[in-house]
Order: C-alpha cells, then sequence, then structure tokens
C-alpha cells in the first residue's frame, strides 16, 4: 500500500485547500444559513475540481473532502462526486456517461443520493418509481438523485419530475424529503428492471421481458454494494476533516486562552484530552486512504470501507465533542465556528449508517467468509 499523493491528487489537494480557506470563512458561513455557498461551489467547479475526480480517483477525492471538511463548506461537493461522478463513470451506460459527466464536472448538474436502500421506494409493473425517502442531503441543491428501491437497483431521477420538500438536518446539508409518484427513472448502467421497463414507466415488449428475466442479480447487488461503499469511504475523509479542523482550533484556544496566568494548552487534562483527539482523527485518516487506495487500485474493499465508516462514526463524536469541551464555555456558544463541527460530526456520525449498525456488517462478512484480500 502507498498512500502518497501523486502529483496531480496533491495539486488538486492544495488548490481545494486555497479555494476552501479563502471562500470558506465564518462570515459567508454564517450569511449562508442552513443552504448552499452558491459562490464557493460555482469557484470549485470552476478551477475544474469537481471534474478532475474522475483523473485522481476516490483517494483524490478523500484528499479533497478532508479539505472541505477543515473548513465545514457548505457545498454539496462528495454527493455530487459519488452519487453522481464517480457512480456514472463507473456504473453508467455510454450514453449515460456521455449525457451526464460533463454537466456534473462543471457543475450544471448536481446528484444527490437517497441510499441506502430502506425499503420506501418500488418500481411500478406499469410505471414509474413510488414511495419516499425521509431525509435527502443536498437535495435543494440537486437536478438529479440516484434512488435505491427496496431490490437494491439504481435509478436516476431528475428532481424536476419529483416532489422536493426542505429538511433541516443537525448539520446545514440543503437536505429535503422526496416524494415519487410514479415518477418517471432511468436505471443506472441503462439496464432494463424485471418488470419490462428500461426507463420506469416505459413499457418493453414481452419478448424483451422474458430475455430480461434472466437479470443478472449479484449485478445489481455489486452496483449498489459499490456506491453505498464508495460513499463510505468519501464520506468518512469528509469528517477525518471535520475533526482535523475542530482539533486545530482547540489547539489555538487552549495556547492562546489563560487561567491563572497559565494557558489551558500546559494542563495535563488538556493535553491528554487533544492528544487522544489526535489519536482518533489519524485513525479515521488511513482507514478511509486504505478504502480509498483499494477501490483505485480496483481491489476488494467492503470490509475496510466499512472499517472507515466505523471509525468515522466512533471516533468522528469523540472528537468533534472533545473540540467543543476544550473550548469551555464558547464551545456552548452556537454561533461559536466550532459548533458546526460538532454538529457535522454529529451528522455525520449516522450518515449511511451509525458505528454499531455498520459494525454489524462488517461482522456479517467477516461470519460469511465475504472478506476477500
Amino acid at each position: 500500500m502507498d498512500f502518497t499523493p501523486t502529483e496531480d491528487q496533491a495539486a488538486a489537494r492544495d488548490l481545494a485547500a486555497r479555494i476552501f480557506g479563502d471562500l470558506s470563512t465564518h462570515d459567508r458561513l454564517s450569511a449562508a444559513g442552513t443552504g448552499t455557498d452558491a459562490a464557493l461551489w460555482k469557484a470549485l467547479c470552476s478551477a475544474g475540481l469537481v471534474a478532475a475526480v474522475t483523473d485522481v480517483g476516490l483517494l483524490g477525492l478523500v484528499l479533497l473532502l478532508e479539505e472541505q471538511g477543515r473548513t465545514t463548506a457548505q457545498v454539496p461537493f462528495a454527493a455530487s462526486c459519488v452519487y453522481g461522478l464517480l457512480a456514472v463513470a463507473a456504473h453508467g451506460s455510454p450514453e449515460q456517461r456521455e449525457r451526464l459527466l460533463p454537466g456534473i464536472g462543471d457543475g450544471s448538474v448536481v446528484v444527490s443520493g437517497a441510499l441506502p436502500a430502506q425499503g420506501g421506494v418500488r418500481a411500478g409493473a406499469r410505471g414509474g418509481l413510488s414511495g419516499t425517502a425521509p431525509v435527502v442531503p443536498w437535495l435543494r441543491d440537486a437536478t438529479h438523485v440516484l434512488v435505491a428501491d427496496d431490490r437494491r437497483r439504481l435509478w436516476l431521477v431528475r428532481t424536476a419530475d419529483a416532489r422536493c420538500e426542505p429538511v433541516e438536518l443537525t448539520a446545514p446539508w440543503s437536505a429535503g424529503r422526496l416524494t415519487l409518484d410514479g415518477t418517471p427513472a432511468e436505471r443506472l448502467g441503462g439496464d432494463h428492471d424485471g418488470a419490462g421497463h428500461d426507463r420506469a414507466g416505459h413499457d418493453r415488449s414481452d419478448h424483451d421481458r422474458s430475455d430480461h428475466d434472466r437479470i443478472d442479480h449479484d449485478r445489481i447487488d455489486h452496483v449498489y454494494a459499490d456506491v453505498v461503499a464508495t460513499a463510505r469511504t468519501a464520506f468518512a475523509g469528509l469528517q477525518a476533516g471535520v475533526c482535523a479542523g475542530s482539533l486545530a482550533r482547540a489547539v489555538a484556544h487552549t495556547n492562546t486562552r489563560e487561567q491563572f496566568g497559565r494557558p489551558l494548552a500546559a494542563k495535563q487534562a488538556v493535553q491528554l484530552r487533544a492528544a487522544d483527539a489526535y489519536m482518533d482523527t489519524e485513525a479515521i485518516r488511513p482507514t478511509a486512504y486504505e478504502a480509498a487506495w483499494r477501490r483505485d487500485e480496483g481491489l476488494p474493499y467492503a470490509a475496510q470501507a466499512l472499517t472507515a465508516a466505523w471509525w468515522a462514526s466512533e471516533a468522528g463524536q469523540r472528537v468533534v465533542h472533545t473540540g467543543q469541551h476544550l473550548h469551555g464555555g464558547a464551545g456552548a456558544d452556537l454561533e461559536h465556528p466550532v459548533h458546526r463541527h460538532f454538529l457535522w460530526g454529529r451528522q455525520l456520525d449516522a450518515y449511511l449508517g451509525c458505528g454499531s449498525e455498520v459494525l454489524q456488517e462488517l461482522g456479517e462478512l467477516i461470519a460469511y467468509g465475504e472478506v476477500e484480500t
């Protein structure tokens, strides 16, 4: 394993750090409220950072998301790259890649994901998707949503064809409730569903339907599992950045804040608490790197993605609590910058499965001998 960034990955990371550092400031975040910073999103897309993910891979994306997490920048970077760029590039049909990837790269197409599958969405026998996804992050910004149905098939839905209602999450992720009622959709990859539709709502002939009854269900599971594992890895990288930013703020505060004539950082209890937070952050980072590197190398990475997700959930919530506690009374101020890290860390703690859920999945992989090296 070699997690050393390539020249392209390092250049993209450094550019992202400059853009996030310059534009994702406390004043701009306050002005954005719970919505997206549209100017920052435009700057990222204009700089080619979204489109660059196809070249720098998942490991490169993890590095970029670390920089976003440090500043808690309110843009749909992770969602559109994972559920849009990487999902379509890996599993989309040639026509879907040609049609969607340029728009995703320049930011004119924003994709979010209604995952993981929870059985709330079904493809009708005669047309469309129906059901509800209660919470979809960045839905208010999305032009498309990648939706998992009750059979773990993945569909692309245009938000203009669905009902989208704003929902507020712990973190300001421009989330919404997605309601589908016979909504037209297209299968990711352009394959056809068992009901005889190549697009939800478009019938096919009986002859084609009988041929399609031999659909490879293993492929459906593989595509779904790959997208979820990619998302977990990417959001673990985002959590690593959130934790690093929270800890950096805590270190700066405790070094300058004095009590009884001495900096708070001189107290052993503060040092130990900060050291534990540092070790937790450093556990999230390499596990995310390993999962991302293995995907980029074409190696099995399901277990590694679950491991990264577990560290991001369990260790992440410890770190953001520590960051807030080390600020003392200031940490209780809802307007203080460190509070944003706390909100993001708690949201990422549960997104795509909390620690106990992903640990159960990992245990099942091991128990059934499905962990590959």
